[in-house]
């Protein structure tokens, strides 16, 4: 990392690194976290020598990520986009990269991606990071938890606690949410593919000017 032993352990002790001590007094430093704040230098020094944005997209399907991505290389706006094609692939990714914005696929279910912006609306590292979603999503949320497994005690009080965050305004009030016409064929067949990515581009662009107010 090119630091010192003072600056190692103040990272510690601010958290940026996870580490513990050996009987004999000595630290031991967490690999992944190594690795995390390596991928955030790199991030910075990307960002340092180029204007571009560097997005974070979590898909359902992989073929959903690639129509974007061809479609991503003929906008104005230059985007370089991590893509995950799970959930839990995604959290670790925007904790790892901390990207100028998160894209989430419409094609993930309304659930699961309630889950992800909580999660991202609470991660230290991912919380101030605009986050764009399907505007038919936004409409369905509140009775969207209707649709999980309350069968599941774990599950039921999980959901109740998101439950009292929508109610708060988890989606209604967070300025970093942005809704956009959704991507996906399937959803509605009167648009035509291609004119949906390019309604992308002045929301992608909406969310950083955000970001960056």
């Amino acid at each position: 990392m090119q630091v010192s032993l003072g600056t190692v352990q103040k990272m510690v002790e601010l958290g940026e690194l996870i580490a513990w001590k050996t009987r004999g007094g000595h630290r031991r430093i967490l690999a992944s976290s190594l690795e995390q704040q390596l991928q955030r230098r790199k991030r910075a020094m990307r960002q340092k020598t180029s204007q571009n944005c560097i997005a974070m997209g979590i898909f359902r399907r992989a073929e959903n990520s690639q129509t974007l991505l061809e479609s991503i290389r003929d906008w104005q706006l230059k985007v370089e986009m991590e893509v995950a094609i799970d959930s839990l692939e995604g959290l670790m990714k925007a904790v790892s990269i901390a990207p100028d914005l998160i894209f989430l696929d419409a094609l993930i279910p309304p659930v699961e991606q309630v889950h992800l912006i909580h999660y991202l609306s609470k991660n230290k590292d991912t919380q101030g990071i605009p986050i764009l979603v399907d505007e038919g999503f936004i409409k369905l949320h509140p009775g969207v938890l209707a649709l999980a497994d309350e069968n599941n005690s774990n599950r039921a009080q999980f959901t109740e606690n998101i439950q009292q965050e929508l109610e708060n305004g988890l989606i209604d009030h967070n300025p970093l949410i942005f809704g956009y016409p959704a991507t996906n064929i399937e959803v509605d067949q009167s648009w035509p593919q291609g004119s949906r990515h390019e309604l992308l581009e002045p929301i992608f662009i909406e969310a950083l000017a955000k970001k960056c107010a």
